[in-house]
């Protein structure tokens, strides 16, 4: 696996990427009808740097890294997850959440913060608790799931 830069030539493909994930509903508080081109203007943002993650040529997953605040907070990051279904298991967000933090580092971050982690997202809780993120914050029904209602929000942190 090699995690690298995106490109714009990469847009089709985290499209794809991504998608799936947002129309589903239950992970991240973004409209689910997104169309490809707002998708992409989001996760490829100006304000961030974005990664993707690839084997023998398929991107498997995508992350962005940016400051979590401007000015007193710009020294904590911030960053954004996808892998693709088929791929999830393998170890690909770990790989991407282990690279996040070294290039978090290198520009100069000194912790990382997630404002809005889904609590019914157990897989994304489970790993960020395995790696060190401790729930400072629960935002009580803060995201309507689609199947399972008002769920909490979760407010995770970890020092660099």
């Amino acid at each position: 696996m090699m995690i690298r830069p995106a490109s714009p030539d990469d847009a089709a493909a985290i499209a794809t990427l991504i998608l799936p994930e947002i129309a589903a509903g239950e992970t991240y508080a973004l409209p689910c009808d997104m169309d490809a081109a707002a998708a992409v203007a989001y996760w490829c943002g100006a304000d961030r740097q974005t990664f993707v993650l690839e084997e023998e040529g398929r991107l498997l997953g995508s992350y962005f890294l940016r400051a979590n605040q401007a000015g007193g907070g710009d020294h904590v990051a911030n960053a954004g997850y996808m892998v693709d279904r088929a791929a999830q298991g393998r170890g690909v967000a770990r790989a991407m959440a282990h690279d996040s933090f070294d290039r978090a580092r290198a520009a100069g971050f000194t912790a990382m913060q997630f404002n809005f982690v889904v609590s019914s997202n157990r897989r994304a809780v489970d790993l960020w608790q395995s790696l060190g993120f401790a729930i400072v914050g629960r935002l009580p029904g803060a995201f309507r799931h689609p199947t399972l209602g008002p769920v909490d929000a979760l407010v995770m942190f970890r020092s660099l």
